[in-house]
């Protein structure tokens, strides 16, 4: 299962480079069912792999004068100071036994993976029913938008916290119809925001945790691979059709883990 589990973080960086999204959302999984770490820990781990492979991607994107400098701080700011205080404070603080349901008693992990089995639901209705004519053609942000731009920022940061994942399916929405970005800079600066969202997660995590630096750093580094093969093939896919096939997948991934924490 962890030789399985090795193969999967390739997995996890080519989906990045073939459909520029979704890789992250199947970070934990991974972690939980194939290599065997507890939830809690799989979420801390999985904000390095997250933060390490969009990191990547997102030098690609600035490279190419794809990130929108000012979006990230104005998105950037409060989500990352949001993450940074989740893992610092929040994760640590919720008791290993959240509630008892009759003889049912929910856990600090199974709570994570519930909570996670939904992201990936609503992460793969994204996907699926993702539609490329929302996207403007300049950048324009109202002074009005500010208020929904603060709330997005801090849900973003509020839920990768929480579950370890990157948030792209709830930063890209807000960049474009927020910040007016178009698709290709709204995916480039949400590499970056993701990248630093993670990584500064990551570092609330240090103040707790033990990390295995070895097998991090192995498994990111896979996961980084991963997204050069996906970049280097990118352009001979149908990306639209491959997310589409992806968010799928990802669909019934979520099922089955909210299946498998509710009634198993």
């Amino acid at each position: 299962m962890e030789i399985l589990g090795y193969i999967s973080a390739v997995l996890i960086g080519l989906s990045l480079g073939l459909t520029g999204s979704g890789g992250s959302i199947l970070t934990v999984p991974i972690l939980v069912y194939l290599i065997g770490l507890n939830p809690v820990m799989a979420t801390s781990y999985s904000l390095f792999v997250v933060g390490a492979t969009s990191s990547v991607g997102g030098i690609r994107f600035y490279r190419q004068g794809l990130v929108h400098l000012k979006s990230l701080l104005t998105f950037g700011l409060p989500s990352l100071l949001t993450i940074y205080l989740t893992r610092l404070y929040l994760v640590p603080a919720l008791p290993d036994q959240l509630l008892q349901v009759g003889n049912h008693v929910v856990t600090k992990g199974v709570f994570v993976m519930v909570l996670f089995a939904l992201l990936m639901i609503l992460a793969a209705y994204r996907m699926i029913r993702h539609k490329e004519n929302i996207c403007q053609d300049s950048y324009g942000e109202e002074r009005g938008q500010y208020p929904k731009i603060l709330t997005q920022a801090v849900l973003v940061g509020l839920v990768s916290g929480l579950v370890g994942a990157g948030g792209g399916f709830l930063i890209i929405p807000a960049l474009v119809l927020l910040l007016r970005l178009d698709m290709k800079t709204a995916v480039g600066t949400s590499l970056v925001l993701i990248a630093g969202n993670s990584l500064v997660g990551f570092l609330g995590d240090m103040f707790h945790y033990a990390i295995d630096w070895v097998f991090l750093l192995t498994f990111s580094a896979l996961s980084v691979v991963g997204i050069y093969l996906g970049s280097a093939f990118a352009h001979k896919v149908n990306s639209r059709s491959l997310k589409k096939g992806f968010g799928w997948f990802v669909l019934a991934m979520g099922v089955l883990i909210l299946g498998k924490e509710i009634f198993l």
